[in-house]
């Protein structure tokens, strides 16, 4: 896919989630930002360099793990993460001392010695990461860093992901996981297209595509009455299976007041639940498709 000129920056030291629907254009901007591919137009800088005129540079600044590792199941995690310091020109006792330390920082000290083709899917992640930041990197690049991974492994990822960002690294992630997204990122970004269709923070994004609504279930035939007690709070929505949803103006204080209202009229709530907008809700508003794999998120 093309991309049409799209224009964002990313903080030192913050997360920036990317994320767009297949074919969007998303893997060609991180192709173009690691230097894998070189732009035909426009200009770029990560960490300070022209991606074009200083991408040895740039190659420096970044550690790079992408979905589809390369790693050679004949060899062991100790030789990939040694072989990856050789790559960087870090030799010797020094070599040997970052890789021990990332093999224990991913949880893979034990399995060190042992051929990456035994590995499973999360402990192979979690080897190329740590080959990623062999050479401690200012910028680190995950492209669709849990897709494939059980809960456990993927909140294991989570949890280093926010380690490394707590200790200075500024992390680029694309994912498929809308979760993923709304629990690490400061930003997002949501291509569309080739171009830039939504940037915000996922709080705002969130805001901007309407206010939580509280959904009420009465009991049966009274729901006429409870539309009418309930619209003087807020705007009435359609709600499914006979439910009463209103939209809440001032949010989670808004509950009490209506609950209050449709005791005092006689009604029978049997459940209620303010439900709040979504990442889901804004990458359909912003691209009209759902993002593939999130449902096994």
């Amino acid at each position: 896919m093309a991309v049409a000129g799209i224009d964002f920056d990313v903080a030192d030291g913050e997360i920036y989630a990317f994320l767009g629907p297949n074919g969007a254009g998303k893997t060609t901007t991180v192709r173009m930002l690691t230097t894998l591919l070189r732009p035909t137009g426009g200009s770029a800088r990560v960490a300070g360099f022209d991606v074009v005129r200083e991408a040895h540079k740039v190659r420096s600044a970044i550690g790079v793990a992408l979905q589809e590792a390369a790693l050679d199941p004949l060899m062991t995690g100790e030789e990939l993460m040694l072989l990856s310091a050789t790559l960087h020109g870090i030799q010797g006792g020094e070599a040997k001392r970052r890789a021990g330390a990332l093999l224990d920082r991913v949880g893979l000290r034990g399995a060190a010695g042992r051929r990456v083709g035994t590995y499973s899917g999360g402990m192979r992640r979690r080897l190329d990461l740590g080959m990623a930041l062999v050479h401690e990197p200012p910028v680190l690049f995950l492209d669709e860093p849990t897709t494939g991974l059980d809960p456990l492994s993927r909140r294991a990822i989570w949890e280093e992901v926010r380690a490394l960002n707590q200790n200075g690294t500024t992390v680029f992630l694309t994912t498929q996981y809308l979760e993923e997204a709304d629990q690490l990122a400061n930003r997002i970004g949501i291509i569309a297209n080739g171009v830039m269709a939504a940037e915000d923070t996922p709080e705002a994004l969130k805001a901007g595509i309407g206010k939580s609504h509280l959904e009420l279930r009465l009991a049966e035939g009274e729901s006429e009455q409870a539309r009418e007690i309930v619209g003087r709070f807020g705007d009435c929505m359609k709600a499914q299976n006979g439910n009463v949803a209103v939209s809440l103006k001032n949010g989670a204080s808004d509950v009490a007041p209506i609950v209050r209202a449709l005791d005092e009229a006689g009604l029978v709530v049997e459940s209620l639940e303010v439900i709040e907008p979504t990442l889901d809700d804004v990458f359909l508003a912003t691209t009209g498709q759902t993002l593939e794999g999130d449902s096994d998120g």
